[in-house]
């Protein structure tokens, strides 16, 4: 018997006017599967997750039918939803209710009426499975996004569920941090049988292990089948969601590769070693360096310190960094490290107890408020929800100027005109990051500071949203960036900085930044260099592959 079976489902939000979120879904999950739902933002991966688990399901018009072990859903008790349907929200402290650790690890227990035995001993088992045992006693509020997300994933897991389900769980992760949550789904999948239903637009680290893709456009499932066989599908289609296949898939195809298309990086490296046997002629990607000196910088960090409280560690510990005028500027680094902080410090918002900032030349706290972020500075912030205070996207965006025009053309580049008329909350994550991001523009900053600007959002808005910085920056916009996306910013950024123990580290260009890095970078790079140097984006392997075969 099916774990779930979704039969002809049909959903509409009440602000939609009739639009299908959802349009005759029919769908089986078979127990014990490893399933990943792929799609565009606002394909309707994430309503569909939510109407698998009553309490979650969004209000609106619904028809069709779902069975969970043969029964109908909605005549399944809440508490057996509870203790058998596990659900990981996209954002981790959308999902913590209590100030500790070991008591957000018993926080189901108790209330699916656990005796105290049986509690502590799987509270216990949960917290050696996951790792957890070092901060056990530690304050919730005190732990990195990762860490987080892992204590979510382990309070769910004591419930002992049967079936898992994942909504982007690693949009607010490191790469690192990512990996390891991602292996850690997929153990318990293999170990313990549980059925896991994910939705991830980071496709490198779940496609190659999954069980069977499904792919959701505009409401509909448009492909369901192996991973491997998705991959030649969605190419064959010149499909828009090619461009969110891992990187092996992209590569093999844009080489025009023969055989079985690879799906991890260690099959693209095999399949990289049977195609250069001799060492290649064209080796290495051109690379650029650094100016030695950065005239009139359009930002200036110096020697920055900050701590949050008086007796708290620093946060930023002597931070410096110079950014050049009409430049993309990227921050890697792990969570936790004081990334967001240096934004924060930037703002205003968190005043460094030493050291220095200017905006133009200027120090940040000679501007006055009105002049700092009227025209001059403006800031993405990591949750795009804290930015909307009206019920719909169009009352938002008015709030920053009653231009109608200027609102349709911002609204036209980050693509959320068919959403204006819609609730902020009713959107999903990339939606609502490219809602936030149109408001932000319409302040029409000199530089713009984004906190995780590609995060829920797809592959293929990603392009349009490196389109957009692109135009801003040829218009004189100066754009700072943090982020985990470290595809996107070695794609796009101009410069690169890693961001450890409260400093920037090391600076460079994004091909020998990534192109050095043995951890720390891209799945192109780790694919390739053993036959190529340099090589950090999928392009650059295409390019070279392309050069030896045809040159």
């Amino acid at each position: 018997m099916a774990h779930f079976e979704i039969k002809d489902l049909n959903f509409s939000y009440p602000t939609a006017k009739g639009k299908k979120s959802l349009d005759g879904v029919s769908l089986s999950i078979e127990r014990g599967e490893y399933v990943v739902l792929c799609g565009k933002s606002g394909s309707g991966k994430t309503t569909l997750l939510r109407q698998l688990k009553s309490v979650l399901a969004p209000h609106g018009k619904k028809t069709g039918e779902i069975l969970f072990n043969g029964v109908p859903l909605e005549k399944v008790s809440q508490r057996d939803q509870s203790a058998k349907i596990g659900y990981v929200m996209q954002n981790p402290d959308d999902q913590i209710v209590t100030d500790k650790v070991w008591h957000e690890l018993a926080f189901g227990l108790e209330s699916l009426g656990c005796d105290q035995k049986t509690m502590r001993a799987r509270v216990a088992e949960m917290a050696c499975y996951f790792g957890i045992q070092d901060w056990f006693h530690r304050d919730v509020a005190n732990l990195s996004g990762g860490q987080k997300q892992l204590l979510n994933l382990a309070s769910i897991m004591a419930m002992q569920p049967e079936v898992l389900i994942l909504d982007e769980p690693t949009s607010q992760l490191d790469p690192i941090a990512a990996s390891d949550f991602l292996n850690t789904v997929r153990k318990i999948n293999i170990e313990l049988g549980t059925t896991v239903i994910i939705t991830e637009h980071r496709l490198e680290d779940i496609f190659p292990y999954a069980d069977r893709a499904i792919v959701m456009d505009g409401g509909k499932v448009i492909a369901n089948d192996t991973p491997r066989n998705i991959g030649r599908l969605l190419y064959e289609q010149q499909n828009d969601m090619f461009a969110a296949m891992p990187t092996p898939v992209r590569v093999f195809y844009g080489a025009n590769g023969a055989g079985d298309c690879p799906l991890t990086v260690r099959e693209g490296r095999n399949w990289l070693s049977r195609e250069f046997t001799a060492e290649p002629v064209h080796k290495a990607m051109p690379v650029q360096t650094l100016p030695d000196e950065i005239e009139n910088p359009a930002l200036s960090l110096k020697e920055l310190w900050f701590r949050y409280e008086k007796d708290s560690p620093d946060v930023l510990r002597g931070v410096s960094a110079e950014v050049p005028a009409g430049s993309l500027y990227a921050i890697v680094g792990g969570n936790g490290a004081g990334k967001s902080t240096t934004l924060k410090a930037i703002c205003g918002i968190c005043r460094p107890y030493r050291g220095k900032v200017k905006i133009f030349g200027k120090p940040v706290e000679k501007y006055k408020s009105a002049e700092l972020f009227g025209g001059c500075l403006a800031m993405l912030p990591q949750d795009p929800k804290s930015l909307f205070v009206k019920k719909t996207v169009r009352e938002d965006l008015a709030e920053m100027t009653k231009d109608e025009k200027r609102i349709a053309e911002v609204a036209e580049t980050c693509q959320i005109t068919s959403l204006l008329d819609s609730h902020p909350y009713d959107l999903s994550g990339g939606e609502q990051q490219r809602a936030a991001l149109a408001k932000v523009l319409l302040t029409q900053p000199k530089l713009l500071l984004l906190d995780e600007p590609t995060k829920g959002i797809d592959s293929f808005f990603k392009e349009k949203l490196a389109g957009i910085l692109c135009k801003l920056k040829e218009s004189g916009i100066t754009i700072v960036m943090v982020s985990h996306d470290v595809e996107f910013c070695a794609k796009y950024a101009d410069m690169v900085s890693m961001f450890f123990d409260g400093q920037m580290l090391t600076t460079d260009t994004p091909r020998r930044f990534f192109g050095n890095n043995s951890f720390y970078t891209t799945a192109a790079n780790r694919m390739s260099r053993h036959v190529f140097s340099m090589a950090v984006t999928a392009e650059d392997v295409v390019a070279l592959y392309r050069q030896n075969k045809e040159g």
